[in-house]
């Protein structure tokens, strides 16, 4: 059985008549302000959100997304936007792939949608630089204008994805599609019949005036 040790408490020793209260009467743990310990509950242990974390919580944006989604949408894209998204910055830049694969691929997509492809009968995919060489880039170009959407019945926009585009109904979009058709010699015999039927009304006056002087000059001989 174990002791129990009980001690008795000291008697309080009597405080003399004279003695003040002030502060050298108190005992010395009443006399100094108490130490705050590390266990305080006022403190709070929750960190405090940083300003730009908070904005960036508030006002979430693409390049706030994890990696791993920024990867799962690069492979998703095709050569031309995954070349766009490579040369935003340098963490795309390493983490977008444009590789042979997808560059095949755009090409094999153009040929099933009867666009036009490549015209040159050697085509580099080693790298992006030597690939966008030659009428690649001007087919990039004519894409990215909106200029291929709707160039056939069916076809839709090809940057939207929609049956319509928004931006084939504009006369600057209309006005490229015209300069860009090929060519051919029955264009140029179109365009020269409209040059001169609309030269007819400013030539007709002045043939008209040479006329009548003429004319005038044989009756007066």
């Amino acid at each position: 059985m174990s002791i129990l040790t009980l001690r008795r408490r000291p008697a309080a020793t009597p405080t003399p008549a004279g003695a003040g209260t002030g502060p050298e009467s108190l005992p010395p743990s009443r006399s100094r302000t108490k130490a705050p310990t590390s266990t305080s509950t006022s403190v709070s242990l929750s960190p405090v959100p940083h300003p730009e974390s908070y904005q960036q919580r508030q006002n979430p944006s693409f390049q706030t997304l994890p990696p791993e989604i920024h990867l799962l949408i690069s492979k998703n894209l095709i050569y031309p936007d995954a070349l766009s998204l490579k040369h935003t910055s340098r963490y795309f830049y390493g983490l977008v792939d444009t590789g042979v694969r997808l560059k095949v691929e755009w090409l094999m997509e153009r040929r099933s949608l009867h666009l036009e492809c490549p015209s040159n009968q050697r085509c580099d995919l080693g790298s992006d630089l030597r690939f966008c060489r030659g009428s690649v880039q001007l087919l990039m170009q004519r894409r990215r204008e909106h200029v291929e959407c709707e160039s056939r019945p069916g076809l839709g926009c090809l940057i939207y994805g929609t049956r319509t585009c928004p931006h084939s109904k504009k006369l600057k979009t209309r006005l490229k599609r015209w300069l860009r058709v090929p060519v051919t010699l029955e264009l140029r015999w179109a365009v020269l019949l409209l040059v001169l039927i609309a030269t007819i009304p400013l030539v007709t006056p002045i043939l008209l005036g040479w006329a009548w002087t003429a004319w005038g000059a044989v009756v007066v001989s």
